[in-house]
């Protein structure tokens, strides 16, 4: 692992441009996946700190109107506030490429690599860093060898408890943490009505953190960890987004030195996944202070709520700052 990376100090906000010729910047929120209305929430408010920050900013769905209108009214830039497959797999930055249209975020490819968790998890093994054992088997498998017999493998290979989760996808849909073997069949048939693929590795204990990577021109620097704290004790869909069920803490209440590691940690995936811009990897630190990473997220929450913003106010920026800074880069680098 490379050495840690550090916070980076509040930087005076890039000036916005000139009001008279504003940087015209177009939002991507909604899309039609399961997580729309999330998505919905993160652009609107992405949208009003750019507004609030000078930048001439429009709000669009991805739907068929959107390449006629970039066409007829091209934007500087974009910024992809889709989360879900729409906005995270590479698909939708492959066509806005193929438009010549410059956006914020990873590239096409290294957004395909992190949408699937299995092939993440090798990459970043592969890198000496930490995650939890694992086996991704898609629904086939179950469906032709017998299920029970595949379950009683698993089982016997990764122990209990289990995370069980969607190869790919976000917001924890179809995630669950599975304790006794009776209950796994059930998981797994919750888990399939995501995607066709599940994964389940082992559960790890400890303390949950978001850890935020920003990269505004001097390469990818670690925001302050967020601590997550459920009430039931996963981070499932129903503890992020039902208010009071989960309590945050920014920056994390751990240890210098695991903070140090975690920042590291978060550093290097964003650094050996190829991603851009900005990330959040999501962790698990261990009691004896391992730091284990379970995902990546190329397309972060950011509404009010969410917990890339908490890092950002952590490390002394503000939201509309960034994003701006961010696509006033990328407008710059493709003229």
């Amino acid at each position: 692992m490379s050495e840690p990376t550090t916070t980076p100090a509040a930087a005076p906000a890039a000036a916005p441009p000139d009001r008279g010729d504003p940087l015209r910047a177009v939002v991507l929120a909604g899309g039609l996946t399961f997580e729309r209305e999330v998505s919905l929430s993160s652009g609107t408010q992405v949208w009003e700190e750019l507004n609030r920050v000078g930048l001439d900013a429009e709000l669009r769905d991805a739907d068929a109107d959107l390449l006629p209108g970039l066409a007829a009214a091209r934007a500087d830039a974009v910024f992809i506030a889709l989360h879900g497959a729409t906005g995270e797999d590479g698909s939708l930055r492959a066509v806005l490429d193929l438009a010549g249209v410059p956006y914020v975020g990873s590239p096409a490819a290294a957004c395909r690599l992190a949408w699937d968790k299995p092939a993440a998890k090798g990459v970043v093994r592969s890198a000496g860093l930490t995650t939890p054992d694992w086996v991704a088997l898609p629904h086939s498998t179950f469906r032709e060898l017998g299920a029970g017999a595949v379950l009683d493998l698993i089982v016997a290979r990764l122990g209990l408890p289990l995370m069980v989760k969607p190869a790919s996808g976000g917001s924890a849909l179809g995630a669950q943490k599975v304790a006794r073997v009776e209950d796994l069949p059930a998981a797994m048939v919750s888990c399939f009505a995501y995607g066709d693929t599940v994964l389940v590795e082992r559960f790890v204990d400890g303390v949950e953190l978001a850890l935020g990577v920003v990269d505004l021109g001097e390469g990818p620097q670690a925001l302050p960890a967020v601590e997550i704290t459920p009430e039931s004790g996963v981070f499932d869909y129903t503890a992020r987004y039902t208010p009071g069920l989960t309590e945050y803490h920014a920056p994390a209440r751990v240890p210098d030195d695991v903070a140090a590691r975690a920042a590291a940690l978060a550093v290097e995936v964003h650094r050996v996944l190829g991603l851009a811009d900005l990330s959040r990897t999501d962790a698990i630190v261990s009691p004896d202070g391992e730091v284990h990473f379970l995902e990546v997220n190329v397309s972060p929450g950011l509404t009010e709520t969410s917990m890339y913003p908490m890092a950002l106010e952590a490390a002394g920026h503000s939201l509309g700052d960034v994003l701006a800074r961010l696509l006033t880069r990328r407008a710059a680098t493709a003229r």
